[in-house]
C-alpha cells in the first residue's frame, strides 16, 4: 500500500451543479479515509486559494462539477501554486467544458458531430433556429443541466414564447443541434484505453438531470 497522503478534495462551489459535487467529493474523501489517507474536505468558495496554501495538500481531489471546477479557473489557479491534483489540466478543461470550441477541435480530426447553432434567448423566441425536434443545452453545463428537446406539436409552444418555462432559461448562450434518436451508448476512456460500453436506458423521457442523479 502507498503511504499515506494528505489529499484535499475540492467540492460544491457554486455552479448549477453543486449538490452533485457534494455527493461526489463527499463519497471520494469517505473512500480515500477508508484507505487510510489524511483527508481536508472543502466546500469551494473565494478564498479556496488561501485555504490550500495554508493546508499545503500533497494532492488536491477535484471533485468539482461545472464551474469553476471544470472549466480550467481552478487547474490555472493550482498550476501557478504548484500543487498536484487529479482531473485534466488547463487547457483541456477550457475546451472539454464550452461545447462550440469542443466541436471546433475534435470536427477536423475526424470525429462526427451534429451540426448545432449558437443561440441567445432573444433569437430562438423570435424563430426556431432549427427544424424540430432538436435539442437545446447551455454551451457550458454539464449534468445535462439546462437541457431540453423541443418538439414538433409545441411542447413548449410553436414558436417559442418569450414567457415559457424552460430549463434554458438562466444561460446566456445555447446551444442547438438537431434531435437524433436512437441508443444512447457511453464509453469511458482512461490513459488512452476504452473501457466498457454501457448503455443509458432511463425509465421515461431523456436521461437528464434527474435521471441520472435520483433514486429510482
Amino acid at each position: 500500500m502507498l503511504e499515506p497522503l494528505h489529499i484535499a478534495v475540492l467540492m460544491g462551489g457554486w455552479s448549477a451543479e453543486r449538490e452533485v459535487s457534494l455527493v461526489t467529493g463527499n463519497g471520494v474523501a469517505d473512500a480515500l479515509e477508508s484507505r487510510g489517507h489524511r483527508v481536508t474536505r472543502i466546500d469551494m468558495d473565494r478564498n479556496v486559494a488561501a485555504r490550500l496554501a495554508d493546508l499545503s495538500p500533497d494532492v488536491v481531489f477535484n471533485a468539482l462539477h461545472g464551474t469553476p471546477g471544470e472549466d480550467g479557473s481552478v487547474q490555472g489557479m493550482m498550476d501557478l501554486m504548484g500543487l498536484r491534483y487529479t482531473h485534466s489540466g488547463l487547457e483541456t478543461s477550457v475546451i472539454a467544458i464550452d461545447k462550440e470550441l469542443t466541436k471546433m477541435v475534435l470536427v477536423p480530426h475526424g470525429i462526427r458531430m451534429p451540426v448545432g447553432r449558437i443561440v441567445d434567448s432573444e433569437s430562438l423566441y423570435a424563430a426556431d433556429p432549427l427544424p424540430r425536434p432538436y435539442v437545446l443545452k447551455p454551451v457550458n453545463e454539464g449534468s445535462s443541466v439546462g437541457v431540453a428537446i423541443v418538439k414538433e406539436g409545441g411542447n413548449y409552444g410553436d414558436p417559442i414564447a418569450p414567457h415559457t418555462k424552460g430549463p434554458w432559461q438562466e444561460f446566456d448562450r445555447l446551444l442547438a443541434e438537431p434531435f437524433i434518436p436512437g441508443r444512447e451508448l457511453t464509453v469511458a476512456v482512461l490513459n488512452d484505453e476504452a473501457l466498457a460500453v454501457t448503455e443509458l436506458r432511463p425509465k421515461s423521457g431523456f436521461y437528464d438531470y434527474d435521471a441520472k442523479y435520483t433514486e429510482g
